[in-house]
């Protein structure tokens, strides 16, 4: 069984989502929309052949409804279909999401979108994820599709990882210049941080690469000490998280952390 958690950059227009979240089929467990980012964050688990069709619907659905150039969410993005990870869960095998990773790619190139690769690559190099978003047509190249992007549809990143959470602070009152000092002061080994302005508030992103390095109660808790509680207005979960993540939390700070059962990857499945 395998996990893609698609990035699709549109997080406004609720009628469009709905025609979104019903191409996406029965491999759908969770959309995250955020109309300040103008991004939705679609989890699709499935075994592989079904997944495979899912997610090339909900891409050809966003490829079709979608237009990037009207986009002005805070969020960076390359694309329309912005990021596609595939991720391997229970017994899948890291190598089945490098298969499907570049068979997605393939496919997307194959209908005009330039496609770039992160993950663990041929040559047996790594690239990530903010690889792609700083080098993108200047250093890299697209592994696949026309090497000009469509001002309509731009690239896409796709990739194959393990389990990334995702997951925003939010702050009230607090500077954006203070609050991007503050994310590069708490980013390191297995956490990427972005502080953004998001409406009347600001926002440390965060992309716990690894939890068990970067325990989101250690990243709260710094941002606490800095702020103070009057200024932490609350932390977000954006799609869902592993079980496991939750037992390594004392249970009485689930929900100032932003998660409960609910929210996890496991609770989908059943």
């Amino acid at each position: 069984m395998l996990e893609c958690v698609i990035n699709i950059s549109e997080g406004r227009d609720e009628f469009l989502l709905a025609r979104l979240d019903a191409a996406a089929g029965p491999s759908l467990r969770d959309r995250h929309s955020d109309p300040h980012h103008h991004r939705s964050v679609f989890t699709l688990i499935n075994d592989r052949d079904v997944l495979r069709d899912d997610v090339r619907s909900l891409c050809a659905r966003a490829l079709d409804l979608v237009d990037l150039r009207s986009h002005d969410g805070v969020h960076p993005r390359l694309g329309v279909v912005d990021v596609v990870p595939f991720v391997p869960l229970g017994d899948a095998s890291a190598a089945g999401a490098l298969e499907e990773r570049d068979r997605c790619a393939r496919w997307l190139g194959e209908h005009g979108v330039p496609a770039f690769l992160y993950g663990e690559l041929s040559s047996g190099e790594f690239r990530d994820l903010p690889t792609v978003r700083r080098e993108a047509f200047s250093v890299i190249s697209p592994e696949f599709g026309p090497a000009v992007a469509s001002p309509r549809s731009g690239a896409s990143a796709v990739g194959a990882r393990e389990i990334l959470v995702a997951w925003n602070i939010w702050l009230t009152g607090v500077s954006l210049e203070e609050t991007r000092r503050m994310a590069r002061e708490l980013r390191r080994p297995g956490l990427r941080t972005l502080g953004l302005a998001v409406g009347s508030f600001t926002q440390v992103s965060c992309n716990l690469v690894d939890w068990r390095r970067a325990s989101p109660l250690e990243v709260y808790d710094a941002v606490l000490a800095r702020v103070g509680r009057d200024r932490l207005v609350r932390a977000e979960l954006v799609g869902l998280a592993p079980t496991d993540l939750l037992r390594s939390l004392p249970e009485s700070r689930w929900g100032e952390l932003g998660f409960d059962e609910s929210t996890t990857i496991e609770s989908r499945l059943t």
